[in-house]
């Protein structure tokens, strides 16, 4: 794999595809269809590549090394500027155990969601050009190592998922849309703040010996790249480091989306297309939380700590209170919208232990929520496709009238439950027994058990009252899977179940790294308060 460009290729993949797709003939409906399922089918086998060359041991986080399939070169480079310096931006990606599951969950919910995407038909054209942006748009996202080329994947996904709910989403998609792209621009206009006084406060020395400002994550990691002057320096007295962190991290927060920022989620979920909907949930929203671990914790590893019993408790109220929600829907999509929004609150309480168990657990609780989540949304997809209705109470009896299908919802419910067994479970109790080690957040972790019991009591309520008990004789021809259908969930009940059989198979893969960014953090704490 050596000097192979995979990285670039899993990336720009779906953009290759979506120049093939405008050129094709709208009305060519099927060799569109077909081209966006061979695309994403493609990133499927490079992501399976990349992890079969994997070094588990390798760590990454901070030390360019220890990164895997790296791709670096000068991109951008402007010199002559007298106030300025040499103005220098690397093309640069590389992953580790952090990124790697990412990279698996992006390409498996693309492929899915693809085949999801199999009866849209309203311009089907634009559709899926828009859709494989998109994909390159969270791909990118995991693989930069620059903050600049970040900042352009991280915006990149607005656009087309702007025009995804807009176009194609339900009665109010106008106004859902525009409130995901609001809440988004404002939360990435704090990034982009934040991106450049980092910029003008750390430097990177060059082959040459000369020192440039830098966008560099790894090099923004290393204390001893700022200067002792810069606006966000740990070394200034007047460093604007806590403000800074605040705001990057309410830009991360929104995507998450974290309590109080959430609202947009439930109007998008609603109004957007299952398959947009699938991507929302299973990929998008982990953004927010990779952005943390990947540039607020190593970055400010000081404000981080002081912080970690404020994440907990935001990371409580999201599990809390958005189980508390989804226990009063009456709407099955809004149900499970809200619930994504419980079992994000899972990630920030393991995040905030700053345990290997617990941050590991934050990672898997990811990886799984992306794959259980993206079930739950087709499943809604599949009924209201049958019934064009998302009424919980309009329903009754499923189970007898769809066997099959009700098979497979019971494997995606007890799997948000977090029965044992399946993956949710292994996820979540390595986020309790990471976060319950820290004195300081233990209450906080206790009182979040909560959750347990209410995203049973709403799974397991509307479990009964949609499939279970006499059937409602209005849907009483209502057919069972097709064939496309059962390709969408075969593949994640799978994972689902491997997962928690065997979590290991994951956890392996982030270990290393994780224990590194545990260890760079407390011991990067140290070195930054002996410096002031």
């Amino acid at each position: 794999m050596v000097g192979f460009p995979i990285l670039s290729l899993i990336t720009f993949l779906p953009i290759a595809g979506m120049i093939i797709i405008l050129f094709l003939p709208k009305e060519k409906r099927d060799s569109i269809r077909y081209t966006t399922l061979a695309i994403t089918a493609l990133q499927v086998v490079l992501a399976i590549i990349l992890l079969s060359n994997y070094n588990y041991s390798a760590a990454g986080v901070f030390e360019e090394k220890s990164f895997q399939f790296i791709e670096k070169f000068r991109w951008i480079e402007i010199t002559g500027i007298s106030w300025l310096g040499t103005v220098k931006i690397d093309y640069f990606l590389g992953i580790d155990g952090i990124s790697m599951p990412m990279v698996l969950l992006t390409a498996i919910i693309s492929f899915i969601a693809t085949i999801s995407s199999w009866n849209i038909e309203k311009s089907v054209k634009g559709y899926f050009a828009l859709f494989l942006l998109l994909d390159t748009g969270m791909m990118g996202v995991f693989v930069a190592l620059d903050f600049f080329l970040f900042y352009i994947f991280w915006e990149l996904m607005l656009l087309p998922m702007y025009f995804l709910i807009g176009i194609w989403g339900g009665p109010r998609k106008e106004y859902a849309a525009i409130k995901f792209f609001i809440y988004t621009l404002f939360g990435s206009v704090f990034m982009l703040l934040v991106m450049i006084g980092l910029y003008f406060s750390a430097t990177e020395t060059l082959a040459d010996g000369s020192k440039v400002f830098t966008f560099n994550l790894l090099a923004l990691m290393n204390q001893s790249n700022f200067t002792p002057d810069g606006i966000l320096s740990p070394f200034n007295p007047h460093n604007l480091r806590f403000i800074a962190y605040l705001a990057l991290f309410v830009g991360f927060a929104i995507k998450i989306p974290m309590f109080p920022f959430h609202t947009w989620l439930p109007d998008a979920h609603v109004e957007a297309p299952t398959p947009i909907s699938v991507i929302l949930a299973g990929v998008l929203l982990k953004m927010g939380t990779y952005g943390i671990l990947r540039i607020s914790y190593p970055i400010f590893p000081e404000i981080t700590k002081d912080l970690i019993w404020y994440i907990a408790l935001f990371g409580m109220i999201n599990i809390i209170y958005g189980a508390l929600v989804a226990l009063a829907q009456k709407d099955f999509k809004k149900l499970i919208a809200y619930s994504s929004i419980s079992h994000m609150g899972y990630v920030l309480l393991g995040m905030a232990s700053l345990t290997s168990t617990g941050i590991n657990g934050a990672i898997l609780q990811m990886f799984n929520h992306g794959t259980i989540t993206a079930m739950l949304f087709l499943i809604v997809g599949v009924v209201y496709d049958r019934a064009h209705t998302r009424g919980i109470y309009d329903f009754g009896g499923l189970a007898a009238q769809m066997p099959v299908y009700s098979g497979f919802v019971t494997v995606a419910f007890f799997a948000a439950i977090g029965l044992p067994g399946l993956s949710g479970f292994i996820s979540e109790a390595l986020v309790f027994v990471g976060a319950f080690s820290v004195d300081l957040i233990r209450i906080l972790t206790i009182i979040s058990t909560l959750g347990i019991l209410l995203g049973a009591g709403y799974m397991l309520w509307t479990l009964q009252r949609i499939f279970l008990g006499p059937l409602n004789e209005k849907w009483a021809s209502l057919p069972d899977l097709d064939k496309r259908e059962y390709i969408m969930f075969v593949p994640l009940s799978l994972i689902i179940i491997f997962l928690g059989v065997y979590p290991s198979a994951m956890l392996d893969i982030m270990n290393t790294s994780v224990n590194t960014l545990v260890n760079f953090i407390h011991s990067n704490v140290s070195t930054t308060l002996s410096g002031f």
